[in-house]
Formats: structure tokens, C-alpha cells, sequence
């Protein structure tokens, strides 16, 4: 029986090499044996090719070729029909395991899930990472799909969680046995009963919460396998979350693409955007800054925007509000500091924080660019910042991040000499990490929690302390 086996593999091996062969390739880009094994099996995972037990090379031939095209017509290549190099390259990337055609034998109409709060556990851990690095990386990966819809995930130690997530090998129980090291990186289930939402996560490779090239990100595969457990199929476009090829993304801050966005709304519709009780006694700012004659008041997705007029000694104000991408229109999520730079009398350019990203907006409302933390000197242990502060008197900006802050000469575009520097240290009467800053008058606000602290550099104490949302006509 196995020499039979054998034998019809060899007859369709020299069929298929027939196929591929067809075109006029030059001898040296011919596939190999191996090369055109690989071809048959990648098509019949992600495209559902089948072929007979008895080759006949017409039948093959003409599988094989409709296939082809069907793959080339995906990745957005020429649709030959042809195993050339390009479209051999493209087999041989790192990829998920879920196939690029949906089969809707398998999962009749558009399954999605029916209740709002979805439960998720962790049945089995990598020992690349360590338990609390595993749960941080599915945690953001789920908050990315939960800032777009209105599902709620929860984790659970409850064996009936909704979605269950496993890093496991080769052969595990779901007839979809992983490859090894490389290729095939994960495979997840469409919403349902049984497995369906499952993650499985090949822990044969190498996973890192890092962007090094000696492993695979983990919340990039998650965030991107997630998207499969919700119901959302791959995307043939190139920048989106869900196109089926292994990419790193560079921020645990990544905002969810426009393709990827319209797709899991069109499922599940959008989260409604919630109005922060901006008067509760524990109210805190993520973010502020001065603007001109505005300071913004940043909280979760919503903006707090109050305009100050000075008639001499007295400020008159007036209170707008309204959801971040109002005023920031390239901002989805959540700010986490920022700060404005004086350029001369008439221009000021306003900056924000993401994760290890920061963007600058000339005006409001107008277009911004973007940049990495690490061109002013962070180390790469800073991930994020917590709040920045430009004082102008001195040309200097302050960054707090955790207990410690750096200080950034603008002029001469470095950072200063001996930091960073522990904040109480140098900062004292500040209690609690800081949370937001800006300067107004030659004062330091500081906030922190739902107190802000007036800070005099020129004195080096606190003035007094204030509720944070006083600011606010609370």
C-alpha cells in the first residue's frame, strides 16, 4: 500500500511540475520538487484546492492553475496561473494558519457572536514568556478590538470561556496540526459553540514582547488571530491588521486600520462614546496641554476644551467638550501626554503621545506627522510617557514616566546631561505618579489623580493643591 501511495504521489508531483512548467520560465527560476510540493500544499490549507487520487494531468492542470489565480489575485500579483518566483516567495512568509477563502460549509453565513461580553482564558502558557508577559500582550490585543465595537472581554479561569487561547505543537486535537518552527505561526475559530473563538498559537516558534528579528511579537499574531475569533476574515489589503502575512506592529498603541475598522463595525456596530462625569470627586486627566488661548483637557477618547481671554487682571473662560477626533482628527484612542512648543509669537506646534510614538499638529483640525520617542533619547525600557511639560522661560520640556523624569533641551535638540532623575527628588510635595502637566504663568500644574499639584520652579515647592477637574467649574 505505501509503495502504491508512493507512486501516485510521483504521478502527480510530474503532473503538477507539468503546470508549472508551462509558461516560459527561465530554467534557473524553475521550481523545485520540493517547491512545487510546498505550492500543493499551501493551496489546499488557505484555498481548498482538491485534487483526485488518480492524476490525470488535464484535471490537475486545470485545478491547479484556477488555484494559482485565485492566490495571485489575493496577494495582488499578476494572475499567471504559473508557480514563479514571486508568487513562491510569497508561500514561503511567515503567515496565519486560517485559510484566505471563507468556507462556508464549514461556517454557514457570517458567524459573529451574540452577546456583548465575551469571556476569554488562557488554558496553556509559552515558557518563552513569563505568565504576567503572555497576559499583557492578549490584554492589549483584546482592548484594540474593544475600543472599536462594543464587546467587553473578561478573562476567566472557567473552562467554559467563550474564547480559550492555547500555545501547543504539531498534531493538537483540531485536525489542523501545526508545521514547526517558521511558516504557519497560529490559527483561530470562527465565533460558535465547541472551538469556536479558540486561539491556537504554534509554540514552536520563538515569542517575544520585544520587535527583534530572533522571534515573532505576540501581541501581533494575537491582535491579528482575535480578529478570526470575532468573525472577521483576512483582508486582501496590505496594511490591514487582518492581511494574512506575519508583520510587526511597533506599538502595544496601535490604532486599528480603517479596513480592519469597517469590517468589525459592520459585525458588531460602533462603541458608543461615553461622556466622563467630569464632576465626580475621583475625576483624572490622562493628558493636558496649552494650545494657544486653550488649554485641552484630555480624558479616555473625549477632549475638554477651555478658552481663556485675559482682560487685565481677570481671565474670562469659556467650556467646550466633545470626542477627541473633533479636534484630533487622526486620534482614535486614548492620549497619553502631550505638550506645546512655542515656535514664535504666531505659531505653536502641539504634540501627543501614543505608546512609543508622538505626533505634531501646526493647528488644530489640520494634518500632523508622526515620529518615535526614541528620537529625543529615550532609552528603549521607556515605553510610553505619562505627561510632558514644555516650559518656555528656559527652553526645556519635561518628561515624567514613572517615578523618574528626563528633561530635553529644544534648542539644542538633546536631552540633558545626568537624567533621567527621580521625581520626588527634584519635584517635592508631589505625591503620586504624575498623570498630566502643562504651565501656565511660569506655574507648573501637575496632575496626578484627582488632585493637581501648582508647582513654582522658581521656588521648588508647591504653591497649593486643587481637585484636577476644578479646571473644569466643578
Amino acid at each position: 500500500m505505501g509503495g502504491l501511495t508512493s507512486w501516485i504521489s510521483l504521478l502527480s508531483w510530474l503532473v503538477i511540475a507539468d503546470v508549472m512548467w508551462s509558461a516560459p520560465i527561465p530554467p534557473e527560476s524553475r521550481p523545485s520538487s520540493e517547491d512545487v510540493q510546498l505550492a500543493e500544499e499551501y493551496l489546499r490549507q488557505f484555498y481548498h484546492l482538491e485534487l483526485s487520487g488518480s492524476p490525470r494531468r488535464k484535471r490537475h492542470s486545470e485545478a491547479m492553475q484556477e488555484k494559482m489565480k485565485e492566490m495571485q489575485h489575493f496577494f495582488g500579483i499578476a494572475q499567471s496561473g504559473v508557480l514563479d518566483p514571486h508568487t513562491l516567495a510569497i508561500m514561503k512568509t511567515d503567515r496565519c494558519g486560517v485559510p484566505d477563502v471563507e468556507n462556508f460549509s464549514l461556517h454557514p453565513g457570517q458567524p459573529k457572536w451574540k452577546n456583548q461580553t465575551i469571556t476569554y482564558r488562557i488554558a496553556k502558557y509559552t515558557t518563552d514568556l513569563r505568565m504576567e508577559q503572555v497576559e499583557a500582550a492578549l490584554h492589549l490585543a483584546f482592548k484594540l478590538w474593544n475600543e472599536a465595537t462594543p464587546l467587553d472581554f473578561i478573562r476567566v479561569n472557567d473552562s467554559k470561556a467563550d474564547i480559550i487561547i492555547s500555545f501547543t505543537t504539531k498534531a493538537h486535537g483540531d485536525f489542523f496540526p501545526f508545521d514547526g518552527p517558521k511558516g504557519v505561526l497560529a490559527h483561530a475559530f470562527p465565533p460558535g459553540e465547541g472551538v469556536g473563538g479558540d486561539v491556537h498559537i504554534d509554540d514552536d516558534e520563538v515569542w517575544t514582547m520585544d520587535y527583534s528579528q530572533s522571534g515573532y511579537n505576540l501581541f501581533t499574531v494575537a491582535a491579528h488571530e482575535l480578529g478570526h475569533s470575532l468573525g472577521l476574515s483576512h483582508s486582501k489589503d496590505p496594511d490591514a491588521l487582518m492581511y494574512p502575512k506575519y508583520k510587526t506592529l511597533h506599538t502595544a498603541k496601535y490604532v486599528l486600520p480603517r479596513d480592519d475598522m469597517l469590517a468589525i463595525q459592520a459585525l458588531y456596530g460602533e462603541r458608543l462614546l461615553l461622556i466622563p462625569e467630569k464632576c465626580h470627586p475621583g475625576f483624572s486627566f490622562d493628558a493636558v496641554a496649552v494650545v494657544g488661548h486653550e488649554i485641552l483637557f484630555f480624558k479616555d477618547r473625549y477632549v475638554f476644551y477651555l478658552w481663556l481671554r485675559k482682560t487685565r487682571r481677570l481671565y474670562q473662560t469659556r467650556l467646550e467638550d466633545g470626542p477627541v477626533s473633533t479636534f484630533l482628527p487622526s486620534v482614535n484612542s486614548p492620549v497619553d501626554a502631550a505638550y506645546d512648543l512655542p515656535l514664535n509669537a504666531i505659531n505653536v506646534h502641539f504634540l501627543y503621545f501614543l505608546g512609543p510614538k508622538y505626533w505634531v499638529v501646526h493647528r488644530l483640525r489640520m494634518a500632523s506627522y508622526y515620529g518615535s520617542i526614541y528620537e529625543y533619547g529615550f532609552p528603549v525600557r521607556v515605553k510610553h510617557i505619562d505627561a510632558a511639560v514644555h516650559i518656555r522661560e528656559y527652553s526645556k520640556t519635561y518628561f515624567f514616566t514613572g517615578d523618574e523624569y528626563y528633561r530635553y533641551d529644544e534648542t539644542a535638540g538633546e536631552m540633558d546631561p545626568g537624567f533621567p532623575r527621580q521625581i520626588q527628588a527634584d519635584w517635592p510635595g508631589i505625591m503620586g505618579r504624575i498623570d498630566a502637566a502643562f504651565a501656565l504663568r511660569g506655574i507648573v500644574h501637575l496632575f496626578s489623580g484627582s488632585k493637581v499639584f501648582a508647582f513654582s520652579p522658581r521656588h521648588g515647592r508647591v504653591l497649593y493643591v486643587l481637585n484636577a477637574n476644578a479646571w473644569l467649574s466643578c
